[in-house]
């Protein structure tokens, strides 16, 4: 688990440089390894996330369930990624969103009551917190402008191009539910991509 744990310093150390030792010894005595299998839940529906996730390996997909009983996926969270429903983290109220484990996946956790009392303890704790919440709704506010500015064909080239490594470890399904586009229609750009 050593290795699990290196490689999220080097993460938090590269938002932050200006953490110190005592700072990540505090950050890092409430760290807790989790191992999920493929089909998993990390975080569920109806259920309060209490904890910030970051994954060191595997891959999760997040997706609600729409009115229609549809389940419509808002995200894909990678290796090296935080994972997390920041609006049920920080009201502590019921999640709206799955997150479910699209391969073996394992996660770094630590409670968000330690992490607040961390923002207490060390002022330069706070901003790493600002930091990990900046990176994750950066992605959320790239995802709602390429719904809002870019056509379905742009909004596949932008994903293949952003995310080389997940192409392959996707369906075509919760691709298509992602990008907002029939699955024929999915079928048709990469056909037309394709042959160009």
């Amino acid at each position: 688990m050593r290795k699990e744990f290196e490689i999220y310093r080097e993460i938090i150390t590269r938002l932050n440089p200006s953490i110190t030792y005592e700072e990540w010894d505090y950050f890092q005595s409430a760290l807790i390894v989790q191992i999920f299998n493929s089909g998993d839940f990390f975080i569920e529906s109806g259920k309060r996330n209490h904890q910030l996730g970051f994954l060191t390996k595997g891959l999760l997909r997040a997706y609600y369930i729409n009115d229609q009983g549809a389940d419509i996926t808002i995200r894909f969270v990678k290796e090296q990624e935080f994972a997390t429903d920041y609006l049920s983290l920080i009201t502590q109220k019921p999640s709206r969103y799955y997150f479910q484990c699209l391969e073996p996946t394992i996660i770094i956790t630590i409670p968000y009551s330690y992490i607040q009392n961390g923002y207490k303890m060390y002022p330069i704790f706070e901003r790493t917190g600002r930091l990990i919440a900046e990176e994750t709704l950066k992605k959320q506010q790239q995802r709602i402008e390429s719904f809002q500015f870019d056509n379905a064909e742009q909004r596949y080239i932008d994903f293949v191009r952003q995310n080389p490594d997940l192409f392959n470890r996707i369906s075509l399904t919760h691709l298509s539910s992602y990008l907002g586009i029939e699955r024929p229609s999915l079928s048709r750009i990469r056909k037309k991509i394709a042959g160009q």
